[in-house]
């Protein structure tokens, strides 16, 4: 029977101070990358952009307790996930360019990206598609003897979509090794959390479905690692789901086409400065005795300089061929495509390309 919905408040961390600076390292060029983006959006130079500003450790916190053969099913916030899982800066401003040199060819919109070499899944623009996936996949382990987890990323709004009660339902019937991770950030766009659902907490509805939920302070990267570190650890001893509320806040817009400042409060996203992931991590880190100044300086740096020459290089790749969108559809192309590719090609071309 699944236990009631706990808070978790932990101090003491099993993470290695080398860990926790990799840790920070990622989240100051996720910074940076957010402000490149966003700049670059801005000045037309990409389509689209959808960040994760402030909720940084919900990501990384829990990302980190998965091993390597973990299997991720995100949202289109996730952008730290696959740096962590040595996914480039350049490659992931490839997709954001949508280039020729995309692992998918420019096959997707800006915010819907896929590492399939580091079982990083596409996410999809409707909501909550990824979580009943995120479950199958896991089931389908189950069945194959496959010690694997799986992770589904998803917001507070999503809750209220029908895909997240179908999965969370299937889960607990099954017991599958799934991880529930419910960023709670305030906001589904410009829908508040006090009118998004009747329960005091996300994590509580994981008990309707028969296994535990927690909740945990996501702008903490310890506190929210650790929760995780035994929820994956129960799930692939054959434990079953847990659902893992982390209460973080979206302190930018919603995406490059958002402006908060029409719904919400400027004192409010003030208040939540002062809850900062990476003022929270310096603490933890000042507190364990493993915080240096002048490497806080020497990575903020080393970042920013890392992520606009990838950038920059990103944008100097050419676009993806116009050929791709016929041969990169089949292993073998069939007579109708063949047809179809040949005459693209004979037709105009507009001076800056297709």
């Amino acid at each position: 029977m699944p236990q009631e919905v706990a808070t978790v408040a932990s101090h003491a961390t099993s993470l290695t101070p080398d860990e926790l600076r990799r840790l920070y390292r990622l989240m100051v060029t996720m910074r940076h990358i957010h402000e490149r983006a966003t700049n670059l959006q801005r000045q037309g130079r990409i389509h689209s952009w959808l960040g994760c500003l402030g909720q940084e450790a919900a990501i990384l916190g829990t990302a980190y307790a998965l091993e390597a053969a973990d299997w991720v099913f995100p949202t289109y916030r996730e952008h730290p996930i696959p740096l962590l899982r040595g996914v480039t800066v350049k490659a992931l401003f490839d997709h954001i360019f949508a280039n020729g040199a995309d692992n998918v060819i420019g096959r997707n919109l800006p915010p819907e990206y896929s590492f399939r070499e580091v079982n990083f899944v596409c996410s999809s623009a409707p909501l909550g598609n990824q979580i009943p996936q995120a479950v199958g996949a896991a089931w389908a382990a189950k069945l194959r003897h496959d010690p694997i987890v799986t992770m589904a990323y998803f917001g507070d709004g999503t809750t209220s979509q029908g895909d997240f009660h179908v999965a969370m339902n299937f889960a607990g019937v099954y017991r599958t090794p799934t991880i529930f991770v419910c960023q709670n950030n305030g906001w589904a766009i410009s829908t508040p959390t006090a009118v998004q659902s009747a329960t005091p907490t996300f994590a509580e509805k994981a008990l309707a479905y028969g296994f535990d939920g927690v909740r945990v302070d996501g702008n903490d990267l310890i506190e929210t690692f650790e929760a995780t570190a035994k929820a994956v650890a129960k799930a692939r001893s054959g434990g079953g789901p847990t659902l893992i509320e982390c209460v973080t806040y979206r302190m930018g817009p919603h995406s490059t086409s958002d402006d908060p400042s029409q719904y919400r409060d400027a004192a409010e996203v003030e208040a939540w400065r002062e809850k900062d992931p990476l003022t929270v991590l310096r603490r933890r880190m000042i507190g364990l005795g493993c915080w240096d100044e002048a490497w806080k300086d020497r990575i903020e740096e080393e970042t920013r300089l890392e992520v606009q020459e990838a950038a920059d290089a990103a944008e100097r790749e050419a676009a993806p061929s116009l050929e791709s969108m016929f041969t990169d559809v089949y292993e073998e192309m069939p007579w109708t495509l063949a047809e179809q590719l040949t005459e693209a090609q004979a037709a105009p071309r507009a001076p800056k390309g297709h």
